[in-house]
C-alpha cells in the first residue's frame, strides 16, 4: 500500500497508479496544542511503502508517525520513499557544537523503515547516514518531457561538479550540447561573477539544470549573463522546486521564460513526475528481496 505524506499527495498517487498499488486515504489532524497526529484508518497489505517530502519540520514529525502508523496496522515491512529529503545539505557540522543535521534526520528514519529510496539528494554522502539500506535514484532525465522545440540547445550545469545532472537532461531530450558555469572572482571588489566556461549561447535557447532551486539567487544571476550574452530563451529546470520566498519572481525578473520542477516539491511549475523512476526503484528493490 502507498501512504502519502500531506505533502506528497499527488505524488503519492501517481505512484499508486503507476505501480497497481493500493492508496492509503492517510489523515493528518493537529490537536489544540498545537502537537500533530498523522494517521492510516486502513492498510491492506503486508508492506507499506510511505511516500513523504520532507520540506518542513512538521514533515519530518508527520513523516515518524506515518512510518509507525503502519507498523501499528500491520505492515510487515515499510519502505520510505524520500521524494525530498530536508536538511540534505547540512551534512557536516560547520564549527564545534553543532549537529551534523542530515545525520540526525537519517538515524530517526532510520528506526521506522526497512528501506530508504532518495530521490536526487543535494549531498550524495547523507545516504551514509542511514541505519538501513538505501537506495539513491536520478529522476533528472524526467525534466526533458517538459522541453520541447529547443532551438539548438545548451544544458547548462551550475558548475563543473554538477555537469552530470545537465548531461543526464540532455541525453534524455536527445540533442543538444552541455556547459557548465564558472565563477569569476575581481581581485579589486571581491565581487564575485558567473558564466559559461565555453559555450556561445546567442540565439540558442539555454535550460539551467540544478537539483534544487531554493532562494533562485545564484541561478538569477547566471540568467542575467545569459541574457545579456543573447540567448535567445531561458528555462530554469530543476528536479527539486523549493523555490522559496520571491525565488520566482527572481527568476523572471532575470529573464526567464519559464520554470520546470518535478513532484517532488509540489509547486505551480511541478509538470513531470517522478512515479516512473520510483516504480523502477521500488520494482528493483523487491527483485532483491526475493533473490
Amino acid at each position: 500500500m502507498i501512504v502519502p505524506g500531506s505533502s506528497s499527495q499527488p505524488l503519492a498517487a501517481a505512484l499508486a497508479e503507476e505501480t497497481g498499488r493500493p492508496l492509503a486515504t492517510a489523515t493528518y489532524d493537529r490537536f489544540p496544542d498545537g502537537e500533530r497526529l498523522a494517521a492510516v484508518p486502513e492498510f491492506a497489505g503486508e508492506e507499506a511503502v510511505v511516500v513523504a517530502s520532507t520540506d518542513s519540520d512538521e514533515a519530518w514529525v508527520e513523516l515518524l508517525q506515518l512510518q509507525d502508523a503502519v507498523r501499528e496496522a500491520g505492515a510487515e515491512r515499510v519502505t520510505t520513499v524520500l521524494p525530498y529529503m530536508g536538511y540534505a545539505r547540512q551534512d557536516e557540522s560547520f564549527r564545534d557544537g553543532q549537529p551534523v543535521s542530515a545525520r540526525a534526520m537519517a538515524r530517526a528514519v532510520s528506526t521506522g523503515t526497512d528501506r530508504v529510496v532518495l530521490v536526487n539528494p543535494h549531498e550524495p554522502g547523507v545516504a551514509d547516514f542511514y541505519d538501513v539500506p538505501v537506495e539513491t535514484v536520478d529522476a533528472a532525465g524526467v525534466l526533458a518531457a517538459s522541453l520541447s522545440d529547443l532551438r539548438d540547445p545548451l544544458f547548462l550545469a551550475p558548475d563543473e561538479g554538477a555537469i552530470g545532472i545537465a548531461e543526464t537532461v540532455r541525453d534524455a531530450y536527445g540533442r543538444g550540447e552541455t556547459d557548465h558555469f564558472e565563477k569569476h572572482r575581481d581581485r579589486e571588489t571581491g565581487a564575485v561573477a558567473v558564466s559559461p566556461s565555453d559555450a556561445s549561447v546567442v540565439d540558442r535557447d539555454v535550460v539551467v539544470v540544478d537539483d534544487i532551486v531554493a532562494t533562485g539567487s545564484t541561478m538569477s544571476e547566471a540568467v542575467d549573463v545569459l541574457v545579456d550574452r543573447g540567448a535567445e530563451r531561458v528555462v530554469a529546470a530543476c528536479v527539486h522546486p523549493m523555490l522559496a520566498a520571491n525565488a520566482v519572481t527572481k527568476l523572471r525578473a532575470a529573464g526567464v521564460d519559464r520554470i520546470v520542477g518535478t513532484d517532488t516539491i509540489e509547486r505551480g511549475c511541478s509538470v513531470v513526475s517522478v512515479a516512473p523512476v520510483l516504480t523502477e526503484a521500488l520494482a528493483a528493490g523487491a527483485a532483491a528481496e526475493e533473490g
